[in-house]
């Protein structure tokens, strides 16, 4: 079982780390005003509203990705428990998507799609995982 939690946390910090990098993509394709505060959620909410379908979608691509990629490492890292490892990071990817979306408007697409394709991404996470464990014949 503490393997499967460790797989759960380095499953969870990769994701996170991943959904940095795209969303530092996010900035370069849509940065906010010079003097603009990113802790006011007006500001933020505006921003949001006004960015291109191509930042959002990276947005949304590492919200998937981290999904896939945090679920597939915990899911190899997991002995026995490989489905529920790499779902947890999934649900954990939800939550944040949740979280961020109930805090600064997104589109309702946005928040429909990131709440279930990262699901289904830690899920094919950890069915890659099991093929790769899977003895060939």
């Amino acid at each position: 079982m503490g393997r499967t939690i460790l797989a759960m946390m380095v499953g969870v910090a990769l994701a996170m780390a991943t959904m940095l990098l795209f969303e530092a993509g996010y900035g370069l394709l849509h940065p906010l005003p010079a003097g603009a505060n990113a802790q006011d959620p007006a500001t933020m909410n505006a921003h949001i509203a006004h960015a291109p379908l191509s930042a959002l979608l990276l947005v949304l691509g590492g919200w998937v990705v981290g999904a896939l990629d945090g679920g597939l490492v915990a899911a190899l890292i997991s002995r026995r428990h490989k489905r529920i490892a790499a779902l947890t990071v999934g649900v954990v990817v939800a939550l944040g998507v949740v979280a961020v979306t109930s805090i600064y408007t997104h589109p309702r697409w946005m928040q429909i799609a990131g709440i279930l394709l990262p699901m289904l991404a830690s899920w094919l996470g950890a069915r890659i995982a099991q093929r790769r464990a899977a003895p060939t014949p």
